[in-house]
């Protein structure tokens, strides 16, 4: 490993503005995704932390070192605020509260997390059924259960928020009130926070500072359309510095939701592009999608999803249309 990457997989606070830390904290598991971010506000005598990161071997030490660059123990977190449900942003929820005697604030809708975390072997064979009727091949099959097996479920454990984290409650801190806004599409519990006097957004995973898609597929009716619609949301906060869930701050906030605008219709141009040639299954069109024809077992999950959820936006629009179920096929709509 050289030096840099060595220094790429430490944990470290960097200094937002005064008062606000971003803990960059690189995750092991995940191939692909280096790291996630949590960020540390100063309120009072302590901080309101924003996210947590994933629980995996080594995650809850990498937050402490991370907290201890700021200056800050987990002792000094007054309250918890994760902007959505996965396990990312939420995994080491438990052992934070403990520690530290927190509430949690949460979006209600984290059923897509916390339900699942239940049972985490019914949830994963949801999952498999759903890749078997989108045409997923049992080959293909058995190596995304032997690799998701061996990475984890990512959450230490079960807690459900002690407040509902909707519009209208603010969140207070020494930069000002935070309000709240929901945004779900990456996730149904998902939500941003906006300090409107600084024009500061924490944009969990909904804006990120390099367009990167994904949609927690099969908990709402049509996760892509609410992606588009809670970009529309962002957009008419006028921020102009956003920190995020992966990656550095930005301040070209804008232009930042209409690219991911523009990459969510040309995605949805390549399904099109795909069933021209006539009835296919989701898991024919991530190929296509994805840009790629030797994907890894990630690459099939996380392409199947936003598959799936063109898809199901695409039907509800009319433009295509489910002709078959085992597995399933969708074919362009006949035109009116």
């Amino acid at each position: 490993m050289s030096p840099d990457e060595r220094k790429r997989n430490l944990p470290r606070a960097d200094r937002v503005l005064p008062g606000l830390w971003r803990l960059r904290l690189p995750i092991v598991a995940w191939p692909g995704v280096p790291h996630v971010n949590a960020y540390a506000i100063a309120a009072g005598s302590g901080v309101v932390l924003v996210d947590t990161g994933l629980a995996e071997a080594g995650g809850l030490a990498r937050l402490e070192v991370a907290l201890e660059q700021a200056g800050l123990r987990l002792e000094h977190v007054r309250l918890l605020v994760c902007t959505h449900a996965h396990s990312d942003h939420y995994g080491l929820a438990q052992p934070i509260i403990e520690a530290a005697g927190c509430e949690l604030w949460m979006h209600p809708n984290h059923e897509h997390m916390t339900r699942a975390a239940q049972d985490p072997e019914r949830a994963f064979e949801r999952r498999i059924e759903v890749a078997r009727q989108s045409g997923v091949p049992e080959q293909a099959l058995r190596e995304y259960q032997s690799a998701r097996r061996e990475r984890g479920f990512g959450v230490a454990g079960i807690v459900l928020p002690d407040r509902d984290l909707v519009p209208g409650v603010v969140v207070d801190t020494d930069l000002g009130g935070f309000d709240i806004y929901e945004t779900p599409g990456h996730a149904p519990s998902h939500v941003v926070l906006h300090q409107p006097e600084r024009g500061l957004l924490i944009s969990g995973d909904h804006l990120l500072g390099r367009v990167s898609l994904y949609y927690d597929y099969g908990w709402t009716q049509d996760p892509a359309g609410e992606f588009l619609n809670s970009l529309d949301v962002v957009d008419r906060l006028d921020a102009s510095l956003c920190v995020s869930g992966h990656g550095r701050p930005f301040r070209d906030v804008r232009a930042h939701v209409e690219a991911n605008r523009s990459a969510v219709a040309e995605r949805m141009g390549r399904v099109r592009s795909a069933l021209s040639a006539g009835p296919k299954t989701p898991f024919e069109i991530v190929p296509a999608l994805m840009g790629e024809d030797n994907l890894t077992p990630m690459m099939v999950n996380w392409g199947l999803s936003e598959v799936l959820s063109y898809l199901r936006h695409m039907e509800l629009c009319g433009e295509v249309e489910k002709v078959g179920s085992d597995p399933e096929r969708y074919s362009a709509a006949p035109s009116p």
